[in-house]
């Protein structure tokens, strides 16, 4: 196979989930001389954004997202020590979780996935996570940036009970905040205090990389 064949191989099995296929192309194309950036930006992530296209429209329900991110993470798994290997640095910490009360997860792990793809350690505090876990995480962890995910309007009150403790606590000017879900928008994120909000798992990480740079030149300068 070409390059360009295992790259295209790879979109479509990884768009339909088959795992045992995404990892056997992955340590072919390794094997081949393929970088592991080519395979991630190239193939994996863009399976993944048209998975996410594909959910938005009703093509695809949750199993088909569910099945395609764990294709995508056993790749994964070849490619971050390779992509460490590359010299390719650390972006930053990344605090994840969906709030207390909020038990979804697809989106988060979406987002998480696509983050460690473009070099961020991501520590993943999983779903219901109260207000003293983020906060405890955080001291512990010392992120740059601490995301929250909300599925339900009913929990997206969280973020600011959320915010609340963390402002409490004194650590609020040592994190941004990120927040993001379904029903969340920006003027949600503005009026809780929230520094940062996407509305999809690529922009979210573009967004958590040009608010870690603007932060570190605030603090440089």
């Amino acid at each position: 196979m070409t390059h360009d064949e295992i790259i295209k191989a790879l979109f479509d099995e990884t768009l339909v989930g088959n795992a045992p296929a995404v990892l056997e192309l992955t340590n072919r194309g390794i094997a081949d001389g393929m970088t592991p950036g080519a395979i991630l930006f190239d193939a994996l992530i863009p399976a993944l954004e048209e998975v996410g296209a594909r959910f938005e429209r009703g093509d695809f329900f949750v199993p088909e997202m569910l099945i395609s991110g764990k294709a995508m993470s056993g790749a994964l798994n070849v490619l971050r020590p390779l992509l460490a290997e590359t010299g390719a640095e650390t972006v930053g910490t990344f605090l994840m979780g969906t709030v207390k009360g909020d038990v979804h997860d697809i989106g988060k792990n979406l987002v998480n996935i696509m983050l460690e793809g473009a070099g961020f350690e991501v520590i993943d505090l999983g779903v219901q996570v109260p207000p003293e876990k983020f906060v405890a995480a955080i001291i512990e962890h010392k992120p740059d940036i601490v995301g929250m995910s909300a599925f339900l309007t009913t929990t997206m009150p969280m973020f600011k009970v959320n915010i609340h403790e963390i402002t409490k606590a004194g650590l609020r000017d040592q994190v941004i905040i990120m927040v993001g879900g379904a029903p969340v928008t920006q003027e949600y994120a503005d009026v809780v205090g929230a520094d940062g909000f996407a509305a999809d798992a690529s922009t979210a990480v573009r967004i958590a990389k040009d608010l870690i740079t603007k932060k570190r030149a605030t603090v440089s300068a």
